[in-house]
């Protein structure tokens, strides 16, 4: 299969290019193909949400597992109603208030949509993205589109339609490239059945935003053991143990901002310079001695929105210059800063110093 690049502009979606490119985009998903897209988060692996055999195409060129469900994207609220039997109040009014935005709400599925969707729970995940051209997509495609994100199942999420084909180029059928994600980390993933309501993976909508909206809410606990390979459905998506993970060995460190460069030069000591890659703030000078065959600059400790973007890219990064290790500070876990917690976390599963 060759996978076509599709170039738009999402500030020109006027424009004879960004036309074509939408229309192809949109159909190749009413005929059952597979489409990555941009969204504000990260790039998603699109499909027909409700064409059970379109759907069993992302999990076999992402290799995801079946007890893995994935979320359903809209562009209106009027698509609900073919997705779902009920809204509760709660949901309704974080709608309001988060969408079109970075909050995926876990809401009774209907009939019509697929089991693989769901991995079988009673819950199905939709959202509706704030970035245009994912909306103009869903709208010209006039179908509800589950995409998880466009990568092999596992591995650290795509930002850039380069990242798209790092891991997928053959497998789908195009990718629209509509240059970087904005917020870098996926949407927050809440369950509002629940009372209190219960956060299952954080995202850039925090737990302090949705309680002033709709409530009292936790994070998710699981009751028992985590397993990489579950014995049954994950009741979200975004939950399972080791997940995000680049291809290097990830180490975290964690300590307060001013005491970074010797805990860093402490973590470099472990591991050869030949493959040593590292996650550096701005803030936070190169330690003097330490030999790294790759040092990515992340952002500033103080804006966790800049460490939140830059993260997959700089995994991504670290990981085409061939390293083989990777230290990466832990942020606090200020608002975004629980996801990006989150998301290092599983991708380090328990690599930490």
């Amino acid at each position: 299969m060759k996978t076509l690049r599709l170039t738009v502009d999402p500030a020109h979606l006027e424009t004879a290019e960004a036309q074509a490119a939408l229309d192809t985009a949109a159909g190749i998903l009413r005929g059952g193909g597979l489409v990555a897209l941009p969204t504000e988060t990260v790039y998603g692996l699109g499909a027909n949400a409700l064409d059970a055999v379109a759907v069993a195409r992302i999990f076999v060129a992402k290799e995801r597992p079946s007890w893995d469900p994935i979320i359903v994207h809209i562009a209106s609220q009027d698509m609900l109603g073919g997705l779902v039997e009920q809204v509760p109040e709660s949901a309704q009014k974080l709608m309001e208030a988060f969408w079109p935005g970075p909050l995926t709400l876990l809401l009774p599925r209907s009939a019509a949509v697929p089991t693989a969707v769901t991995a079988g729970r009673p819950l199905v995940g939709v959202r509706m993205p704030s970035h245009p051209v994912a909306l103009e997509l869903i709208r010209r495609a006039g179908v509800p589109v589950a995409a998880p994100s466009a990568n092999t199942f596992g591995h650290t999420s795509p930002t850039t339609a380069a990242h798209v084909l790092e891991d997928l180029d053959g497998r789908i059928d195009a990718v629209l490239d509509a240059g970087p994600a904005v917020h870098g980390v996926e949407s927050t993933v809440l369950d509002p059945c629940q009372s209190p309501m219960v956060i299952y993976r954080p995202g850039a909508v925090t737990s302090v935003q949705i309680r002033d909206i709709a409530g009292p809410v936790g994070l998710f606990h699981p009751s028992g053991e985590l397993l990489e390979t579950p014995r049954e459905a994950l009741p979200s998506p975004g939950v399972g143990l080791r997940h995000y993970a680049p291809r290097a060995r990830l180490v975290l460190v964690e300590g307060p901002l001013a005491e970074f460069g010797s805990l860093l030069s402490h973590a470099a000591l472990r591991w050869p310079k030949e493959g040593l890659g590292i996650m550096l703030p701005a803030e936070v000078p190169l330690p003097v001695g330490i030999a790294a065959r790759s040092v990515f600059a992340w952002g500033r400790w103080a804006a966790p929105e800049e460490l939140a973007r830059e993260l997959y890219a700089g995994l991504r990064a670290l990981d085409a210059e061939g390293c083989t290790v990777i230290l990466c500070p832990l942020p606090p876990a200020a608002g975004i800063g629980a996801a990006i917690r989150d998301r290092l976390r599983k991708a380090a599963h328990t690599e930490r110093t």
